[in-house]
């Protein structure tokens, strides 16, 4: 019975809605309504695909109806593609939209600026959506800014494949590979004339130096980056700049896409590789931001001097560690690094190392961390081998080390291999509220000899840190209590404010906020 009665009712209700006819859809009558009437694309390279943009467009109306075409202006010539209700082309016939209801417009642009500017180095490119014709059009602008650049990239061969640079060899004797190439000589010199964008490892071959002039822009692919052979060198000097939203004179190294919802997304790119033996790398007014590693600095040359030099740099939003060397020899003034995903600042399997006047912080929160924001060792496991090297020393003087966990200074040390180190004049989070570290004489911040000065668990009041403003304010627990013999040998601060009289910790001087 209940079976019947089931058969019955479903018999009820197809013959009740095949007597209906309000599903026959009208014509469109040019009163649909738009969730935006102009979609920005924003800034894309030339041939490079930009990401997909939506938008809705709704009836209002209590009929379904229907669009005779959905079109670009320009037709099968737009740069634009679209996507209506699942249905992709540059002209659509026949789109319905349900009463009381919406359908979605995906766009997207690649173009080709040789194609549309001959003179250029930027080119506006706009087109439009048309929605029916005659009395009933209507339209949806579309806007992209086209930008032109200087593209770098692996070679590709007859047989499908790419070139690659060779790391030598791996445990089993078998050879390590990378997609990349190596820079020929006319390019050895970034300008800021146009952007760069590189495809796998640019390679600086032994011997050479890549110069990177002030106010270039450096964008990478995925999984790209730079990597200095032994005897290599990377020379990148920026300056000052005036304007602190253009940065005109910083040296910029990104991430290649431009759109403002990628601006802060780590791991968009690998590394700046300086490799064992490379030499004489400088970095002043430089900021590398969404990588996986910001720079990866391996051994020293022996020189007895810096390997590397950081000025006024800042390292933002690495996906494992900011700064990363191993046995290296560096010197940073005025350096900030801030939100990695592991440590911003990782010295490694020993080396000599000396900051005055930088700023380490982790405010990472996109996701769980288990290293602090500085972490420093003289040994380094891979596999069941432990590698053991001194660390000669590690010295910090007017520096702070702060971020979102309790403990954001950390050593790891082993008795076989050298271990020294000096703080002065630092403030330092280190809340061991566990008491894990009670015992332990690394952590004896009563020590003259190696805390020198030390403020412990005082928030510095930085500006915005989770938006890389570093920047302390005029009541902060570092202002004016800086080592003034140390302020002396760095006199200007990360933006060229003089500290010499009253010094803050950190790179930047402090500044009255506004509450």
């Amino acid at each position: 019975m209940k079976q019947f009665l089931l058969l019955l009712s479903l018999i009820s209700l197809i013959s009740f809605s095949s007597c209906r006819d309000d599903f026959e859809s009208e014509l469109s009558f040019g009163e649909l309504e738009f969730s935006q009437d102009t979609v920005y694309l924003d800034t894309v390279f030339t041939n490079i695909g930009s990401s997909t943009y939506s938008f809705k467009v709704y009836n209002r109306s209590d009929r379904d109806i229907i669009i005779p075409r959905v079109e670009l202006n320009a037709g099968e010539s737009s740069n634009f593609r679209l996507n209506v209700d699942g249905i992709a082309g540059k002209s659509i016939s026949d789109v319905n939209i349900l009463a009381k209801d919406s359908i979605f417009v995906f766009v997207e642009v690649t173009a080709d600026i040789d194609e549309l500017s001959q003179n250029d180095l930027s080119f506006l490119y706009t087109d439009q959506i048309n929605f029916d014709a005659g009395d009933n059009l209507q339209k949806v602008e579309l806007v992209t800014l086209v930008q032109d650049a200087n593209f770098l990239f692996p070679e590709r061969f007859e047989d499908g494949s790419t070139e690659t640079l060779s790391l030598g060899l791996n445990e089993d004797g078998e050879e390590i590979q990378i997609d990349g190439f190596i820079l020929d000589p006319e390019h050895l010199t970034f300008t800021n004339e146009k952007p760069y964008v590189i495809y796998g490892f640019a390679g600086v071959p032994s011997g050479e130096t890549l110069s990177i002039e002030a106010g270039a822009r450096v964008h990478f692919h995925d999984n790209s980056g730079i990597i200095a052979a032994s005897g290599a060198s990377v020379q990148a000097i920026g300056g000052l700049s005036s304007d602190p939203e253009l940065l005109e004179n910083e040296i910029i190294f990104e991430g290649d896409r431009l759109e403002p919802g990628f601006a802060e997304v780590p791991g968009q790119w690998a590394a700046i590789w300086l490799t064992e033996g490379s030499t004489n790398h400088i970095f002043n007014h430089v900021t590398i931001k969404n990588s996986t590693v910001g720079i990866l600095m391996d051994s020293n040359d022996g020189s007895g001097q810096p390997t590397l030099t950081l000025r006024n740099t800042q390292i933002y939003n690495s996906a494992n560690v900011g700064l990363l060397a191993r046995t290296g020899f560096v010197e940073g003034e005025n350096l900030v690094i801030n939100n990695s995903g592991q440590a911003s600042l990782n010295l490694s399997l020993g080396g000599r190392y000396n900051f005055k006047h930088s700023t380490f912080a982790n405010y990472w929160d996109n996701g769980f961390r288990q290293f602090p924001a500085v972490l420093i060792e003289n040994n380094l496991e891979s596999g069941e081998t432990l590698f053991v090297a001194d660390l000669l020393e590690a010295n910090f003087s007017n520096c702070i080390i702060y971020g979102n966990e309790n403990i954001e200074l950390l050593f790891n040390r082993v008795e076989e291999a050298a271990f020294n180190y000096k703080f002065d004049n630092c403030l330092i989070r280190f809340n061991d509220f566990n008491n894990r570290f009670v015992d332990d004489e690394l952590y004896d911040f009563e020590d003259p000899v190696i805390f020198e000065n030390i403020v412990l668990n005082e928030m510095p009041q930085f500006l915005n840190p989770d938006s890389n403003q570093l920047i302390i304010r005029n009541d902060s627990p570092a202002n004016a209590i800086g080592n003034p013999t140390t302020a002396g040998q760095v006199p200007s601060d990360i933006l060229g404010v003089n500290r010499t009289q009253n010094p803050d910790l950190g790179a930047y001087q402090s500044i009255q906020f506004e509450d």
